[in-house]
C-alpha cells in the first residue's frame, strides 16, 4: 500500500546505528535463547538459578534477591539489583538503557521498567534511550509503567496501575496516570515536613 498524502513517517528510514546494545548480536540471541527456555522454566524456587544466570551475562545482582521465572530482562549486562529486592510475575525490565534497582526493593507482577522510546517528532522516529533507577526501598506496584529517565525515590511507591512519567521523592506514594502524590508513605515523613512548613511560616 502506498502512504497517505500527508503522512510524513518514514519507518523504512528507521536506523539503530548509534545505538549500542552492549554485547555482541550473538550474545543477544544467546541470552534470549536462555531466558526463553532454562530461565523461563526453571521451577519458582530456584531463585539461587536465575541470579546465576544472570551474573553469568553481566547482569549485578546482589545477595537475597528473588527473580520469578516469567519476568523479562531485556539485557541483563544493563540491569544491577541491590540485595533482598524482589522482581514480580511478568514484570519487564526493557533495559535498552541502565535499570538501577536498590536494595530492599519490590517491582510488583506485570509492572514495566521502560529505557527506549522514540522521537514521535521524527518521522523516522528516532530512538531515544534514558535509564531508570529504583533507589533502596521502593516500591513499583502491580501493572505500573516507569517512563524513560525517572527515578523512584528512596522508599517511594509508585501505586498500581500507576503511569510514572516524572520522579517520585523519597517516601511519597504517587498514583494514577499521570502518577501525581497521594499520601506519605511513613507517617514520620508527613510529621516532619509538616513541622518543616510550620517553621517557614514562622519565618515568613
Amino acid at each position: 500500500m502506498h502512504p497517505t498524502t500527508n503522512n510524513r513517517i518514514r519507518l523504512n528510514q528507521y536506523s539503530q546505528s548509534g545505538y549500542d546494545r552492549g554485547r555482541s548480536g550473538a550474545i543477544v540471541l544467546l541470552w534470549w535463547f536462555v531466558q526463553a527456555t532454562l530461565f523461563r522454566c526453571s521451577p519458582q524456587p530456584m531463585y539461587g538459578f536465575r541470579r546465576w544466570l544472570l551474573r553469568l551475562f553481566g547482569a549485578k545482582i546482589g545477595k537475597g534477591v528473588k527473580i520469578r521465572p516469567t519476568a523479562i530482562i531485556t539485557y541483563p549486562w544493563k540491569v544491577s539489583i541491590g540485595d533482598h529486592s524482589w522482581i514480580g510475575d511478568r514484570a519487564e525490565l526493557y533495559s535498552l538503557d541502565r535499570i538501577e534497582i536498590g536494595a530492599h526493593c519490590v517491582v510488583s507482577q506485570r509492572s514495566y521498567l521502560c529505557t527506549g522510546s522514540h522521537d514521535m517528532t521524527d518521522p523516522a522516529f528516532g530512538l531515544i534511550v534514558k535509564p531508570v533507577r529504583m533507589m533502596d526501598g521502593a516500591w513499583v506496584a502491580s501493572d505500573v509503567f516507569v517512563c524513560p529517565g525517572v527515578t523512584i525515590g528512596l522508599m517511594a511507591v509508585a501505586a498500581a496501575r500507576s503511569t510514572v512519567l516524572r520522579d517520585i521523592p523519597a517516601e511519597e506514594v504517587h498514583a494514577g496516570t499521570p502518577a501525581r502524590f497521594i499520601r506519605w508513605r511513613f507517617a514520620t515523613a508527613a510529621e516532619t515536613w509538616d513541622a518543616r512548613d510550620q517553621q517557614k511560616a514562622v519565618k515568613g
